[in-house]
């Protein structure tokens, strides 16, 4: 029972400054959730959007968090530098592959927070080789579906949807005053 104790005394201050540090985290993953979420709230946007944009952030919180907790306990640079460059030596093949993935989901939370259009609004699509008018069907991490006016179900890429100037047509809420006055 001494050894335990001896032992757990040995390493009281990295104990102690884990706990505070993963405390903090905590406490930074629920202030960003409740911002997220009244953003969305506000802005009345899809769940599924919101969903896809908490669980990026909590990706990013946890990364933080292993770093962290890889420094207060000491890893030696030298193997960690060799962990970090075996990993992105491995996802720079995984993206320079699929560098789209990657493009489409900082586009995706580009959207989320900035851009005018919601899941019902009428948009084009300005382009010169094609002329895409339609209702937003969804808007996913990936791709933004709409029905055009002819009829076709096109999924855009969200990078693709930031390239292209989008004009909006009506928004879901000028189509439900128009609803009220007939």
């Amino acid at each position: 029972m001494n050894q335990y104790f001896s032992a757990m005394l040995q390493y009281e201050t990295q104990l102690l400054i884990s706990f505070i540090t993963i405390i903090i985290l905590i406490l930074i993953a629920q202030f960003t959730r409740r911002g997220i979420r009244k953003f969305a709230k506000v802005r009345s946007l899809d769940p599924n959007r919101k969903k896809i944009i908490l669980n990026l952030f909590y990706i990013v919180i946890y990364i933080i968090a292993a770093l962290a907790l890889a420094i207060i306990w000491g890893f030696q640079l030298r193997d960690f530098t060799v962990f970090v460059s075996s990993i992105l030596a491995v996802l720079g093949v995984g993206f320079f592959a699929q560098w789209s993935i990657l493009s489409n989901l900082t586009a995706s939370v580009i959207l989320f927070f900035y851009h005018p259009f919601r899941i019902g609004d009428r948009i084009r699509v300005i382009d010169k080789d094609y002329d895409w008018v339609g209702e937003i069907k969804d808007i996913t991490g990936f791709f933004v579906f709409m029905k055009t006016d002819k009829g076709e179900d096109i999924s855009l890429p969200t990078s693709l949807v930031l390239q292209k100037g989008i004009e909006l047509l009506r928004t879901k809420t000028d189509k439900e005053d128009i609803e009220e006055h007939f």
